[in-house]
This record gives C-alpha cells, sequence and structure tokens, in this order.
C-alpha cells in the first residue's frame, strides 16, 4: 500500500484590541490596519479555522525533498476555494452579458460553462468534494 506525506494546515486568529485617535471611523480603521506594532497580540484558538491539506508528497519523504503531488481542490481551504472559484463565476457572468444574441451554439456552450460552474460553487458551499469534471474551471 502506498504512503503519502501529507501537510495539513489551520489559521488561528491573532488579534489585538488598541485604541486610536482620529477625527473619524474610517480613519481610525485605517491607522488600525496600518499599524505594525503587534506586541501584546493575542491568540484565538476558541475560532481556529477549518483543517485543509497545504502540500502532498509520494512516499514517506521530507515534505519538500521531491516534487509535490497536486492538492484537490476540495481539499484545500473553503476560503482559498471562493476566491478561485469566483474568477470562473465573474468569467462566465462576462460571456453571459457581452454574448450576441441569437447564436444557439453559442448559448449551449456557455450554459453547459455556467452549469458546472454552478455545481462546483454548490459544492463548495456545502462544504464538499469538487463535482466530477473541472467544475467550471480552466
Amino acid at each position: 500500500m502506498p504512503i503519502f506525506t501529507i501537510e495539513a494546515t489551520y489559521r488561528i486568529p491573532i488579534y489585538r484590541q488598541r485604541g486610536y485617535e482620529a477625527d473619524t471611523l474610517a480613519e481610525a480603521c485605517r491607522l488600525a490596519i496600518e499599524d505594525d506594532d503587534w506586541e501584546g497580540q493575542k491568540e484565538d484558538y476558541e475560532t481556529a479555522g477549518e483543517t485543509y491539506v497545504t502540500g502532498i508528497w509520494p512516499g514517506d519523504v521530507s515534505p519538500y525533498s521531491v516534487p509535490a503531488l497536486p492538492v484537490p481542490s476540495h481539499l484545500g481551504e473553503s476560503l482559498q476555494r471562493k476566491a478561485e472559484h469566483f474568477e470562473v463565476l465573474l468569467g462566465l457572468l462576462k460571456i453571459f452579458a457581452h454574448a450576441p444574441e441569437g447564436d444557439p451554439a453559442d448559448d449551449l456552450a456557455w450554459r453547459q460553462r455556467a452549469h458546472a460552474a454552478i455545481t462546483k460553487a454548490e459544492a463548495i458551499l456545502a462544504g464538499a468534494r469538487d463535482p466530477d469534471g473541472d467544475g467550471g474551471t480552466s
């Protein structure tokens, strides 16, 4: 039976609470974002993110010592899956918005791609694995 070395990751929110003197709420928020002093930071282990796969290597090897295998999309971080699929959905929307009217062949092609993208988006939202095929990605 083959062995794989798997790198799994989860994110821990790190936060700070600090007052900022500013004329407006927006300015105070900007100051907080631009503040690079994280002394006194706190880790929020109770709201740690999901566990996801960040690396796969064939065999019982040291990570990064051999070429990595591709990580299936559905094993990646949900937020990253959503961000990557957003580009696909935006592209389909652009095709639909700018498509010339009346050509049935063009209509069918974009509809098939749109349905595949919708199926993948629904899987992402459900926290499920990707559908068979590429789910509208290219």
